[in-house]
């Protein structure tokens, strides 16, 4: 994942109006529009991916 990427809306309210929080640190981002704050944290990588239900490959681990 780039440090680069940046959220395109606001969690909360879908504006577009972010910019990068000075007080948050790495990944903190302020909405003018909500006067929100978040932060947004890449957690890793499913083991074994993503799996819906009810499309026949719950129990395949070949998928």
């Amino acid at each position: 994942m780039s440090e680069r990427a940046v959220p395109f809306h606001c969690p909360y309210c879908g504006d577009e109006d972010l910019r990068p929080s000075e007080a948050g640190g790495h990944g903190a981002w302020e909405c003018a529009a909500c006067n929100r704050a978040f932060k947004l944290s890449f957690l890793g990588l499913l083991a074994a991916g993503l799996r819906r239900p009810g499309t026949g490959d719950e129990g395949d681990p070949t998928r």
